[in-house]
Formats: C-alpha cells, sequence, structure tokens
C-alpha cells in the first residue's frame, strides 16, 4: 500500500509558542512586541508559500532491515532494531512544505532580514514536524481500516540521521520509497531539497516495544532527548502538547 498524502496548510500552521520554543525561549518567559512581529509575519509568509504534501508506503519487516543496513554505517548498537523487529506494521514516509518557503527564506536572509528569516526558518522546521504527525495519523487509520489497530499499540517515526541511525540511510529509504513523487531530492551528500523535509520510517507495534533508556553513546550527542516525550505520549495514549 502506498498513497500520496495532500496536507492541508491548516492541520500543520506552527503557533508562535512552537516557533519560539524551536528558537530556544522557554515557555515561561512572556515575548515583547520586537520578538512577536516578525514571528506572526514569518506565520502569515508560511501559510501563503507553504505546499506541504506527504507520501508513505507500507514495507514488510524484512525488506526494512535491507533499508536500514543501507551503507552498513549505523552504530554498532542503536534502539531501532529492537524495536522494528517485534513491530506489527511499518511503513516509509517522507514529507515537506516545499520549495518555495525555502527560496524565500535563503532571500531574507541575503537581504539582511534577519529577524524574519529566522522566524520563518524556524516555522518551516515546526510545519515539517507538525506533518510528520499527519501522515502519521493517516497510516494510524489505514491499520484500523484493515483491522490492524487497536488501543494496545502505537506508533512512532524514526529518521536517518538520529537514533544511531546513519544519514547515508536515506539512499535505501530513497531507492525504496521514491518521494522524487512529491517533489523531495536526495543530493550526493544525502541532504534532502527542499531542506524542510523529512524522511523515515513510522513503526507501528505493542506500547512497549518502544521503551528503551536513552543511555546509548550517541544519546549524548541528541540536544533535545525528543523520544522521552514521544515515548510518553504512546505509553499514555495522549496527543502531545501542540508548543509547536
Amino acid at each position: 500500500m502506498r498513497r500520496v498524502i495532500d496536507i492541508k496548510t491548516e492541520d500543520i500552521t506552527p503557533s508562535i509558542t512552537g516557533i519560539l520554543a524551536h528558537q530556544g525561549m522557554p515557555p515561561h518567559v512572556q515575548a515583547d512586541e520586537p520578538t512577536l512581529k516578525p514571528a506572526r509575519e514569518a506565520i502569515a509568509l508560511w501559510e501563503h508559500l507553504s505546499q506541504p504534501v506527504g507520501i508513505f508506503a507500507e514495507i514488510a519487516i524484512h525488506e526494512f532491515a535491507q533499508v536500514y543496513i543501507g551503507e552498513s554505517r549505523n552504530e554498532p548498537e542503536t534502539p531501532l532494531p529492537n524495536i522494528y523487529q517485534r513491530a506489527n506494521a511499518l511503513a516509509l514516509f517522507a514529507v515537506t512544505v516545499g520549495h518555495d518557503v525555502e527560496q524565500e527564506i535563503r532571500r531574507l536572509f541575503e537581504t539582511n532580514e534577519f529577524p524574519l528569516g529566522a522566524m520563518l526558518d524556524a516555522a518551516a522546521s515546526v510545519s515539517a514536524e507538525k506533518a510528520v504527525d499527519v501522515v502519521q495519523d493517516r497510516f494510524r487509520k489505514h491499520l484500523s481500516v484493515v483491522g490492524r489497530w487497536d488501543r494496545s499499540k502505537g506508533v512512532m517515526p524514526f529518521s536517518p540521521g538520529y537514533c544511531g541511525w546513519h544519514v547515508s540511510g536515506q539512499r535505501a529509504l530513497f531507492d525504496t520509497l521514491h518521494p522524487e513523487e512529491i517533489g523531495i531530492e536526495l543530493s550526493d551528500s544525502y541532504l534532502m531539497q527542499p531542506l524542510k523535509s523529512i524522511s523515515g520510517v513510522l513503526v507501528a507495534g505493542a506500547k512497549d516495544i518502544f521503551q528503551f533508556d536513552d543511555d546509548f553513546p550517541f544519546c549524548s550527542e541528541c540536544a533535545t532527548r525528543s523520544c522521552r516525550e514521544r515515548i510518553m505520549s504512546i505509553i499514555e495514549n495522549q496527543p502531545k502538547a501542540d508548543t509547536r
């Protein structure tokens, strides 16, 4: 099963709180007007320029094993193999918010409009993450329709470049999923174009398969430890707070 998802702009519009949080502002800090103004302008620009779209395709566990191996550059021990090998369903995915937003971000920086450029860059990053949630929800609904989903299960995305999965894994992922269909290309250095794109695998299965300790060597290099929030949202069966 392979599906292209036209994502509604209003479903992934970033909040001002989410944009400021992405830039490192603590939620308890009250932003002043000189900060809020470019954030509002960035949201308006994003709504005008964004062209969000996603794609996902279900993949068998043994087939994903080859995608995950990729160019054999993963860390020796990572949490993902122990998770996907116990999954009930897997799907490769990719999302993007389009080229126009990226071009405007570049133009703003080139013309020294740094505050607005930074805000738009954050808005695009936040909305791309929200687009993953939309595709994840569509995958969950697909599994429900075909009788392979119940409340005892959860879904979690994993992407090359994180959790010990080397970024070179993008090559095998692209060769299998072909997100070129929705306008995403991959450079020789494994960089996606448009830059505000995310790809990876959606893992669906019993909630307990997602529990792992964040004590792998590469975990110390992770600035956000966002996996902790995602794991808790799965275990508690609660949606993440919309701070994005």
